[in-house]
């Protein structure tokens, strides 16, 4: 992730009722700069210079794995039945049907896995993992973390945690509850002492035991590179096996909830960050010596572009290139693994100032619907990225707007769908309604 994003870690969550939707993803303080990725060799690298957003294009029509029906009027059809689905889009029509979905909340479009983050500054996913539980087979709140304390190891963040709403998630449909464990212990004071390993893998299955959760999502690969973990060969190897260890420990025990099925371990992952492998980032070799240990692998496939280089969230060429350096085509056991990935959505978008020194940040659908009400700009869809933008105006300064659309959020599902992989979103407390119909 960016180093430049916010962290929203350190700050006190607001109180859920004031619905508050802090907009992107948290940052990841050690992890190398989006700004430093770009596009395989094969593909030109995108340059949204200001001329680039003023010439308009002619544009391929986007011929997807999914076919529309003719456009309907009754909001309970879904948005492919309303011929949503579409390249060519307006503003109006985004104003007007964003808030409808279709009658049949618990129908799936998408028939691979789906984890969806929920974050407590934000009040609105609460409302949409249970709204639309039957789409998500995993929730994932961020809730945890586990530091260190001199020589003792803490998990904080059960303040966060929220009973009554698991039991009200737990009611409506089937899906797993994994809450998000960010593992800011110390790599020296955690990997290098094996006793220490116990005591982590120890207090994260009391914690899972205790609140009735389905496993854990962890994420520290992120953490472990900006210590230089990831550089030196025997704290790598000791990294990969106190992940496969508290892997093999969750799968030991049962689940609460059901007794045949045992707690879940999900890894974050960061993407490549240039055209090859970095030794920081984790590779197949790394996916295979995991995927016995690990039930899923979230792939943080956004952020490409930053205030700094402003540009879209997550080309597709990019998604594709990280899919193929990472499950490595050559390597037909590693391919196979491809349904262990939660390929990365974002429900977020961004907004780029183009001028007085570039700038700009990240926004959510609320802030999205605002900006096409007060500026209504004409959208457009770049092919090479595969998204929609716009452009607007503030006071002379120019801004390029990048949020998803129903559009790109269903290439991507198809993507995802021809690999065999499944989704993983950033979070679903920022998007708009419907696009949970795509699902």
């Amino acid at each position: 992730m960016p180093a430049r994003r916010r962290d929203r870690r350190n700050h006190p969550p607001p109180d859920r009722a004031s619905g508050s939707d802090r907009p992107g993803r948290d940052s990841r303080t050690g992890s190398p700069a989006a700004a430093t990725r770009r596009f395989p060799s094969s593909t030109p690298l995108l340059v949204f210079s200001l001329a680039f957003f003023l010439v308009a294009g002619s544009l391929a029509v986007y011929r997807g794995n999914r076919r529309s029906p003719e456009a309907a009027a009754s909001p309970a059809l879904s948005v492919y039945e309303r011929g949503l689905v579409k390249r060519d889009v307006s503003f109006q029509e985004i104003l007007t049907e964003h808030g409808r979905v279709s009658e049949n909340k618990s129908g799936r479009h998408f028939p691979n896995s789906v984890l969806a983050y929920i974050t407590p500054w934000n009040s609105r996913g609460y409302e949409m993992a249970k709204l639309f539980n039957s789409k998500l087979t995993h929730l994932s709140p961020v809730w945890y973390e586990l530091k260190s304390e001199g020589k003792k190891l803490v998990l904080e963040g059960r303040h966060n945690a929220d009973i009554k709403w698991i039991s009200e998630v737990r009611m409506n449909g089937h899906s797993l509850v994994l809450p998000r464990v960010v593992l800011e212990a110390f790599p020296a004071e955690l990997l290098l002492k094996k006793k220490q390993w116990t005591k982590a893998i120890d207090v994260i299955i009391m914690e899972c035991k205790e609140m009735g959760y389905d496993g854990i999502v962890l994420e520290s690969w992120s953490r472990w590179a900006a210590y230089g973990v990831l550089n030196d060969l025997d704290m790598r190897s000791m990294a990969l096996q106190f992940i496969k260890q508290l892997g093999e420990a969750l799968h030991s025990v049962s689940s609460m909830t059901d007794a045949a099925r045992h707690l879940e371990l999900i890894y974050v992952i960061s993407p490549p960050h240039a055209e090859k492998l970095g030794e920081y980032d984790l590779g197949p070799q790394d996916l295979q010596q995991l995927s016995d240990a690990i039930d899923g692998f979230s792939l943080m496939t956004y952020d490409f572009s930053g205030p700094n280089r402003p540009g879209p969230n997550a080309p597709l060429n990019w998604i594709r290139s990280t899919l193929h350096m990472l499950l490595d085509d050559s390597n037909s056991d590693a391919h196979g693994h491809a349904r262990k990935i939660f390929l990365g959505i974002n429900f977020y978008g961004n907004d780029f100032i183009l001028s007085e020194g570039l700038g700009g940040g990240a926004i959510t659908g609320r802030e999205y619907i605002s900006l096409l009400e007060k500026h209504k700009p004409v959208l457009r869809w770049d092919d090479k990225s595969a998204e929609h933008f716009f452009i607007y105006s503030h006071n002379t300064v120019r801004h390029a707007v990048f949020y998803p659309s129903l559009m790109s959020i269903s290439v991507r599902l198809d993507e995802a769908q021809d690999w065999g992989a499944g989704l993983s979103i950033w979070e679903i407390g920022q998007g708009l309604d419907y696009f949970f119909d795509l699902l």
